[in-house]
């Protein structure tokens, strides 16, 4: 009895740090977490740049393994301090985790110059780790939140946006005509995008009065259009800043890995396990 109660103290204080926010280890584990993930960041993106000296490059590399290590110790330490590890593993973080620290280690099993250059393609997936940073910022959660709740009324903008490139594209074909550049109608509303977007690559453009005035609807079009999805989302993000009338902490379940638990809440909204609070 006393073997597992020192196990799951043990593994309490383990989840506690790794997972949690909100107490002083926390916090530190996450600052840590943080400067090592830019660091990996820099280091894979100077790896790519040429004419450095040896040494630098010989920096990099060591450095990275360095900080590989560090992040295979974190992988595993999350696995274990919970009770139900493949929630972890094949959520979306555990995954992006996965990715971001494996690719060092298949050096290790690829042999011949032809591989070597098949690894070190596969080394560029640790640029995920950038996707790791918004773990630790909780605004980010507040943001997705607000643009899945938007992606219904995004949604049929975007399908009202489609028609109307349809439209137009497909009226800029007829009053052109294949001689200026429309030579299909999947062309023209391919033109029509670029026009709304406000991009404007330049490779087709109309010549005829019509036509140009035309375009130069679309163009002042496209300036409201952008401004729309950025509305909507600002929209549900306000109304569910103010629909949040209790504080959610950082606090994660050590059975089923739920977060977004109400300060003081004694069990998880998930699965009912008791909360470890101090």
């Amino acid at each position: 009895m006393n073997q597992k109660l020192q196990t799951r103290n043990w593994k309490q204080k383990l989840h506690e740090v790794i997972y949690e926010a909100d107490t002083p280890m926390g916090r530190i584990f996450d600052v840590v977490l943080l400067i090592l993930i830019l660091l990996s960041i820099i280091f894979v993106m100077m790896e790519s740049v040429k004419g450095l000296s040896e040494k630098t490059y010989d920096f990099l590399y060591y450095s990275e393994w360095i900080i590989t290590i560090f992040f295979t110790f974190e992988y595993i330490a999350r696995i274990i301090s919970i009770k139900k590890p493949a929630k972890y593993i094949f959520s979306f973080y555990g995954i992006i985790d996965f990715l971001s620290t494996i690719p060092l280690y298949l050096s290790f099993f690829f042999i011949g110059s032809s591989a070597l250059l098949t690894v070190r393609a596969l080394r560029l997936l640790r640029i995920f780790r950038i996707l790791k940073i918004s773990r630790y910022i909780g605004e980010s959660n507040k943001l997705a939140k607000a643009i899945k709740d938007s992606r219904a009324k995004i949604l049929v903008f975007l399908f009202a946006v489609v028609v109307v490139c349809i439209i137009t594209g497909t009226l800029m074909y007829i009053i052109e005509g294949e001689e200026s550049g429309f030579k299909s109608i999947p062309i023209s509303v391919y033109w029509c995008i670029v026009t709304l977007t406000t991009v404007g690559y330049g490779d087709i453009a109309p010549v005829t009065p019509v036509g140009q005035l035309l375009a130069a609807l679309i163009m002042i079009m496209g300036y409201g259009i952008i401004a729309v999805p950025t509305g909507i989302v600002s929209a549900e993000y306000s109304a569910s800043q103010k629909a949040a009338i209790v504080n959610i902490n950082s606090q994660s379940c050590s059975n089923c890995n739920a977060s977004k638990h109400q300060d003081g809440a004694k069990f998880c909204h998930n699965c009912g396990h008791t909360l470890f609070n101090d």
